[in-house]
């Protein structure tokens, strides 16, 4: 398995750092979880095009984890691609026809581009057919345990805490050819995870938070700091740490450098943060 990260930060509008958007290619697949803001225009500049994704798998529903849904969607049924296999929770289809069903904020634009005659054209000299359909993702809406198999590899999942009892939220765990990946998502720390996390050889956690940061009473059990992931990461005896969803004031040179070394004390040298367009053989 390979793993390129397409957009390691948060919501904060920043030019180092694209919203969350994950990209991991197994044998015939090329996954995708999550599909922040920014992570559209990273997959081109990493040399993948939007038809390449296979599959895609929300983590959960906050906007700068679906920012470049539709985007994703359009551009590939643009370029003629076979339906798109999207899981995440409810209301994951009904946010779909909200943009591409007959009366969804994409109507317009699809119409035009479906029944004029001279799209029309435009699309035959680009080698279409007629009558040419809407886009139509394959959308299945899933909840935590939720499984999966693909072709070579599985997957598997649980509830993680963060922004429930509005959101669903979960991590993901990928199995293939003996090697597996865990995928945290947006997680406070719980044993569900750390089941889920055991024995990855590679685990991607986010982390909101630095050591010695303050944060509201709430906020503090979701939101473990660099010590703690590493921790748990030790604990689930874990090969190798990357931490992702890094925020502005974060990437400050000295609490950069902090966080590396926090997580280095707890887990050892095989650990790091992510940049955006990182590619990490899992």
């Amino acid at each position: 398995m390979k793993l390129t990260v397409l957009g390691s930060g948060s919501p904060e509008a920043y030019a180092r750092r694209a919203s969350s958007g994950y990209l991991l290619e197994t044998g015939k697949d090329t996954i995708l979880f999550d599909c922040g803001g920014g992570v559209f225009d990273n997959l081109l500049r990493s040399g993948r095009r939007p038809s390449d994704i296979t599959h895609l798998f929300f983590s959960h529903l906050h906007s700068d984890h679906m920012m470049d849904y539709a985007r994703l969607v359009h551009a590939a049924w643009d370029e003629g691609a076979p339906p798109l296999k999207v899981f995440g929770p409810a209301p994951i289809a009904r946010i779909t026809q909200g943009y591409f069903g007959p009366d969804g904020v994409l109507s317009h634009d699809l119409r035009a581009r479906t029944e004029l005659v001279p799209s029309q054209e435009v699309w035959k000299a680009r080698g279409g057919t007629l009558p040419r359909p809407w886009p139509a993702p394959e959308v299945t809406e899933i909840s935590p345990g939720f499984r999966h198999n693909g072709d070579g590899w599985t997957l598997s999942s649980c509830a993680v805490p963060h922004a429930q009892p509005v959101l669903d939220c979960m991590a993901f765990a990928v199995e293939a050819a003996g090697r597996k990946f865990v995928y945290s998502g947006d997680a406070g720390p719980c044993n569900a995870l750390e089941q889920l996390c055991a024995k990855a050889d590679l685990l991607l956690h986010w982390c909101y938070r630095l050591d010695g940061e303050g944060a509201h009473p709430m906020m503090v059990p979701l939101t473990p700091t660099p010590s703690d992931i590493a921790r748990m990461a030790r604990k689930a005896e874990v090969g190798r740490l990357l931490v992702t969803h890094f925020r502005i004031h974060m990437d400050q040179p000295d609490r950069h450098g902090a966080a590396v070394e926090a997580m280095r004390s707890e887990f050892g040298a095989d650990c790091a943060i992510v940049e955006d367009l990182d590619t990490y053989e899992v």
